[in-house]
């Protein structure tokens, strides 16, 4: 293996999403209205759920950390492709295109993780709500928000470990907004396909893994949901059909979340109308 000195590539070229001004304009509005939207919107999350006693429950406590994961999410590459718009030549130093590949690996692990252990949480609200008080504690929560950020960030560090030491000794365009790995792998000089296996393997196991203990996990939700009848059921799965939305549409979860847990959770929506009456009444006063 090739040795970071042998690098002679100090900056990568980011090509951006087109050459065309007028699209740039296009997409810098779009992108922006979204970015915008999105942070504020988990930052709400955040806020709504810190400041309401109501909503001091492991599930709330998993969700607001799922916000705090989509805000890093946002804004890890985000707010520089917004810049990029305005600038013809779009470049990323070679230890900032290193960053982004270690934080978006990180942030999308961690999130996936945090997935899990939401799914868990619904799980045995719904299947032992008997003892979901003992099973869910704060203690227990705090360990799947460790080991989530702990998985991501490794998940990450085992990326990144071969990246930098890979030889980039000429080209450097990167036909993205943003440094994605197998985009920068391409253009290391050498042959890259086993360690390309290797990343698709990688990102593939922990993706697949999470996905069917999701799918596993919901499908035993749903099915113990169907076999009652009450409005407790009706209400688990009204809560239920948020996180399913979530996990199906998590490619845009930064933007999603804030809008599915306001609009599909009743708690969230009592919370929201209490913290805008208090702040009303204070501007009254």
């Amino acid at each position: 293996m090739a040795n970071t000195n042998e690098s002679v590539v100090s900056e990568f070229v980011l090509l951006g999403l087109s050459k065309s001004w007028e699209l740039q304009l296009f997409f810098f509005a779009i992108f922006s209205l979204v970015y915008v939207t999105s942070v504020l919107g988990n930052i709400m999350i955040i806020v709504i759920i810190s400041s309401d006693s109501h909503l001091n429950s492991p599930m709330y406590f998993l969700l607001s950390n799922l916000s705090f994961i989509d805000i890093c999410q946002s804004n890890f590459a985000t707010p520089k492709m917004l810049l990029d718009f305005f600038v013809e030549h779009k470049t990323i130093s070679f230890e900032g295109c290193m960053a982004q590949i270690f934080l978006l690996h990180s942030f999308v692990g961690s999130e996936m993780m945090l997935l899990v252990a939401m799914a868990y949480d619904r799980f045995i609200a719904i299947c032992k709500p008997l003892h979901y008080s003992t099973i869910m504690n704060r203690r227990l929560c705090i360990i799947f928000v460790f080991i989530s950020w702990s998985v991501g960030i490794l998940h990450s560090v085992s990326h990144l470990a071969f990246t930098v030491d890979l030889p980039f000794c000429g080209p450097n365009e990167v036909d993205s907004f943003f440094c994605d790995l197998p985009l920068v792998i391409e253009l290391a000089c050498m042959d890259t396909y086993e360690m390309e296996i290797m990343t698709l393997t990688n990102s593939g196991l922990i993706s697949l893994g999470c996905f069917l203990a999701l799918i596993i996990s919901y499908t035993i939700i749903l099915i113990t949901v169907h076999r009652r009848s009450s409005s407790r059921s009706s209400k688990a799965l009204s809560t239920l059909t948020a996180h399913i939305t979530v996990v199906f549409y998590t490619v845009c979860t930064p933007l999603l979340n804030p809008i599915i847990y306001s609009l599909r959770n009743e708690d969230v929506k009592s919370a929201m109308r209490k913290l805008r009456n208090r702040h009303v009444n204070s501007w009254k006063n």
